[in-house]
């Protein structure tokens, strides 16, 4: 889920930095970015810092400066361009990964959890096998037979079974998962099944010794 990966791009530099520390300059493009004209059209240049990626996840931070090139000039535009190799801390859900989450939110369809930067959602139907019924009082997810309740706050485990991300529009971006299949559930469910499951300990077996003893003692009697 958390990553360093390690990226390469062409970074503008503007004239009106000239004569800073290169390295201070680059790092602060690539971490915020800034915007400028060039030719009347507005551009954006760096700005990886909360970016969303389809391929590499959200990129969290840029975590070190590797290596920044010699800067080349384009005829028209005054600025250097620095080829630039760089280190990133990305998040990205990956499909059938096993998280242990908080739910951060309830509505009618289900559970919303935390997924580090992003939200996945836990479907009513993948909650558990009992039919799931929406107290809108309490701001819970009740099963009908089990009585299960689940709510904000509650930590779950889970899997994730859907993720597509849309980079243009982050909200759109898709992140579902499951707690309804062995080892997963409210973390409460967990542990009561595991006292559950557990036998009852065997009674110690007595040396055949005193075995003997007591089968004389009732011979006697």
């Amino acid at each position: 889920m958390y990553r360093l990966v390690v990226l390469e791009d062409l970074i503008r530099v503007p004239p009106d930095k000239f004569g800073l520390p290169l390295t201070e300059v680059v790092e602060d493009i690539l971490k915020a970015g800034y915007e400028y004209t060039m030719h009347n059209k507005l551009r954006r240049e760096g700005g990886y810092e909360g970016r969303l990626d389809k391929e590499l996840g959200m990129i969290l931070a840029v975590t070190k400066i590797i290596d920044i090139k010699d800067g080349t000039v384009i005829p028209g535009d005054g600025a250097a361009y620095h080829s630039t190799t760089f280190e990133a801390l990305v998040f990205k859900p990956e499909l059938h990964e096993i998280l242990d989450v908080e739910i951060v939110e309830i509505v009618e369809f289900g559970a919303f959890v935390r997924l580090g930067p992003l939200d996945g959602l836990i479907h009513v139907s993948q909650i558990t096998d009992d039919f799931i019924i929406h107290d809108v009082k309490r701001g819970a997810l009740v099963g009908k037979e089990s009585n299960k309740v689940l709510g904000v706050g509650d930590r779950v485990r889970a899997r994730i079974v859907a993720a597509s991300l849309n980079p243009e529009k982050s909200k759109e971006s898709k992140i579902n998962l499951t707690t309804r299949q062995p080892g997963l559930g409210k973390h409460e469910w967990l542990e009561e099944a595991r006292k559950k499951g557990k036998k009852e300990p065997k009674k110690p077996e007595k040396p055949k010794e005193e075995e003997k003893k007591e089968e004389k003692k009732k011979e006697k009697k």
